[in-house]
């Protein structure tokens, strides 16, 4: 319920970011909430990171008539499995945020005024990566006082940067949890993410990425973001949302219409978080996603040598029927960080949401996340 947990949003500042790639970024903000407190030896903290479309709000409302809590409710808050009695739990929006247009989220991407123009950045943002994330989260969890975190955690884009974190930090880092995510993808989701975007780059109103905020590129952001959730559910979802059926009259016939009951499934579910996305956040983070290197932040070249870097106890959990991280990459991590002598739990996730069985069906490892936060290291 919403007297539960209420939390409050909260704005970080930074004056500059160094970018693994060379760039300055000035006045970065970004959005951030916390939940618990922090204790006497400010050490009982936990990251939780977000994934490709979400936003610092891993649990409880911002508002009593907030309709739905945050993604992560069922297992964060008091008596939870992540049990905001005994943990300090921190979550904060990235760099290049999805949702760059809610008023819930602050970000610093390509939407926000460059302070040497006034004017947004466009694509004369600098690239950044995951580990520009995190460095971000870095300054955040200094500026908190915390000086280890019991351990980091989050589900798809939120455990690559899981991964980020116990390789370029490995001595702040007590424990992983990554969720829905293997660092070791192959081309195959490198190309997906290049599928998610392209409708965006083919809309003439994406204009190279100088489109006004009153003219965006909405047809190819709403059909990006199709893309981008049919991919990550699994087909056993679509029979509850209309299978092959028609919907109700249509004309399958119409070959310049969209008929059928699962196009239409997929519009509504989209139309509803298509306002506050920006279309060149989108591209950004794809990119991001693209490049991911665990222990970039602390040098590492390739995913070998990063993987290399990490030392904390780790349970990977994990959807057999993911079609975005697939299960057989996240097994061929679990065996890497073993080889490297790294303590390795999984944990599986059913449901018929594939990818999303993360976020929807999370709760089914609560028993396992809660055992193993507690378990002394």
């Amino acid at each position: 319920m919403a007297a539960e947990l209420l939390v409050t949003k909260q704005r970080f500042e930074t004056p500059e970011l160094r970018t693994i790639g060379g760039a300055t970024i000035r006045n970065v903000a970004v959005g951030y909430e916390t939940y618990g407190n922090l204790n006497a030896a400010r050490d009982n903290a936990i990251l939780v990171a977000h994934y490709f479309s979400g936003t610092s709000h891993a649990a409880g409302r911002y508002r009593p008539e907030d309709p739905l809590p945050g993604y992560w409710d069922a297992i964060i808050g008091p008596g939870k499995a992540v049990d905001t009695d005994k943990y300090f739990v921190i979550s904060s929006d990235t760099l290049v945020n999805f949702n760059a247009n809610d008023p819930d989220v602050v970000t610093t991407g390509p939407a926000s005024p460059d302070p040497a123009t006034g004017k947004p950045y466009g694509l004369s943002f600098p690239a950044v990566a995951i580990a520009d994330f995190v460095r971000v989260q870095r300054a955040l969890v200094d500026s908190l006082g915390v000086r280890k975190l019991r351990a980091v955690m989050g589900p798809s884009m939120g455990g690559l940067q899981t991964f980020e974190w116990a390789a370029s930090y490995p001595d702040l880092v007590e424990r992983t949890i990554p969720v829905i995510a293997a660092p070791n993808f192959n081309g195959w989701l490198t190309a997906w993410l290049s599928m998610w975007v392209q409708p965006i780059r083919l809309d003439p109103d994406w204009r190279g990425g100088a489109y006004a905020a009153d003219a965006p590129p909405s047809a190819g952001l709403e059909a990006a973001m199709r893309a981008m959730t049919l991919h990550a559910l699994h087909s056993a979802w679509t029979e509850g949302a209309g299978g092959r059926a028609v919907a109700e009259g249509a004309d399958p016939a119409d070959i310049a219409s969209t008929p059928f009951a699962i196009e239409k499934a997929l519009e509504q579910a989209v139309r509803l978080r298509a306002p506050f996305a920006d279309a060149n956040h989108m591209l950004y983070l794809a990119r991001a996603n693209q490049t991911y290197i665990p222990g970039a932040g602390a040098g590492a070249t390739s995913v070998a040598e990063g993987l290399a870097r990490i030392k904390a106890p780790t349970l990977l959990i994990y959807a057999p029927d993911d079609l975005v991280f697939l299960p057989e990459w996240v097994e061929a991590a679990a065996d890497i960080l073993r080889g490297h002598g790294v303590p390795v739990e999984t944990a599986t996730l059913s449901g018929p949401y594939g990818h999303y069985n993360g976020i929807m069906r999370i709760a089914e490892a609560a028993e396992r996340i809660a055992h193993f936060l507690a378990r002394p290291i």
